[in-house]
């Protein structure tokens, strides 16, 4: 009898050590994942101002994991690849042409400085001006010179967004659309959830560079609500429902011979209501010269005119053929000798050019209290400068929190 009752008080303790090793380990592991979460922050987007962002924060220690809904960074600043019927590939940068930069920035200075070091970009030192179409002539051409310096990337726009998703402490995770994003109280943390249910991880914090986050037109899109509720922070005096935006169509167009005459390498457009701007694309440094290619812009009326008949749903091949055509023979309308053009192909910006700042002097958003930051060029001004400023001001949100 006393044998048993040894074996089983034997049994016991060996139980509870058992147990108490399980809990050592599972208190470990606990440990480690808020340690290891309370270096991490989720970028949603890899556009210019969440890929600048990113790498400010992975230089700072901080771990970064890069959400981003396309098959690849850049944003606006993404470059098109195309490939002929023949078999030629054709690169396009159709949607921002360039970049400018004003001396007197010198934090903009410094970064881009630093970008130009590494062959990431390049000044596009050409001819500029407008057209208009009443007198069908070019007017206002300038050098380069005479207005801010203009940069591209090296060899097609989105090279800076490319090379900076693969900074060090950084991973990136393309195709990936944040459908959810929970903040838990208990936990001091934010859950992210992909658009088809799957638990992508817990963050410290959030960058959100994607207007439409936050914004109906999630729904609108996806049939879902916006991952990110801004209204739930109505203390900090954030009540954004929609951020006025307007649509353009780009473009792409590649000829066997050049373009001769046309005196500048980059224009606006007067007095027409369907195109906005046009650029030789193949004349910026680092591009291919096999073919000549320019990118077309429509103007914002057109844009809405086109999307008021068809939807904002995907446009189809159909209409995008119609678009491309009607572009064309636009430019075709100036008078310049235009050849035809052995490939030719519409993109349509549903909502990539914003209409209003919503951040101004501040450049951010920033929800401390759920270590949130909103950033993008909706926050500064329509441009790749804004999109840059407000990038660097949402990291510096999070370096100053974790310094204090």
């Amino acid at each position: 009898m006393e044998s048993t009752t040894e074996n089983v008080a034997s049994v016991f303790n060996r139980l509870q050590f058992i147990n108490s090793c399980l809990a050592s380990v599972d208190l470990k592991k606990r440990l480690i994942a808020n340690t290891t979460m309370a270096s991490k922050v989720a970028v949603i987007g890899s556009g210019i101002s969440g890929a600048v962002c990113a790498s400010i924060l992975a230089k700072n220690g901080i771990s970064v994991t890069i959400f981003e809904s396309a098959r690849g960074p850049g944003g606006r600043m993404s470059q098109r690849r195309e490939h002929c019927e023949d078999g030629r590939e054709l690169s396009f940068d159709h949607g921002a042409p360039y970049f400018t930069l004003n001396a007197a920035n010198s934090e903009l200075q410094s970064l881009v400085n630093a970008w130009e070091s590494r062959g990431l970009v390049a000044q596009w030192n050409a001819k500029f001006g407008s057209f208009d179409y009443s007198s069908r002539s070019f007017v206002s051409v300038y050098e380069d010179q005479e207005v801010s310096t203009r940069y591209v990337g090296v060899p097609g726009m989105n090279s800076v967004c490319k090379a900076l998703c693969q900074d060090p402490g950084i991973e990136t995770r393309f195709g990936h659309t944040i459908g959810r994003s929970d903040w838990l109280m208990d936990q001091n943390a934010w859950s992210l959830t992909s658009i088809d249910g799957q638990d992508v991880g817990h963050f410290m914090g959030v960058v959100a560079t994607d207007k439409n986050t936050f914004l109906s037109r999630f729904t609108d899109v996806t049939g879902k609500q916006p991952p990110i509720d801004l209204s739930s922070d109505s203390g900090d005096g954030f009540q954004i429902k929609e951020i006025p935006a307007s649509p353009r169509f780009a473009l792409m167009l590649a000829f066997s011979e050049s373009l001769s005459s046309i005196p500048i390498k980059g224009f606006s457009f007067k007095n027409s209501e369907i195109l906005s701007w046009a650029h030789c694309d193949s004349s910026k440094p680092g591009r291919s010269t096999t073919s000549e290619r320019w990118v077309l812009h429509s103007t914002a009326k057109y844009a809405e005119l086109i999307i008021s008949q068809a939807g904002l749903q995907k446009p189809s091949p159909a209409l995008l053929t119609k678009v491309a055509e009607e572009l064309f023979q636009e430019f075709q309308r100036t008078g310049i000798d235009i050849p035809q053009p052995f490939f030719k192909k519409a993109h349509r910006w549903g909502s990539a050019f914003p209409a209003v700042s919503i951040a101004r002097e501040e450049k951010c958003l920033w929800v401390e209290k759920r270590r949130l930051a909103i950033c993008g060029d909706f926050c500064v001004m329509p441009n790749v400068e804004g999109a840059i400023s407000s990038g660097i001001a949402a990291a510096a949100k999070f370096v100053e929190m974790l310094a204090t």
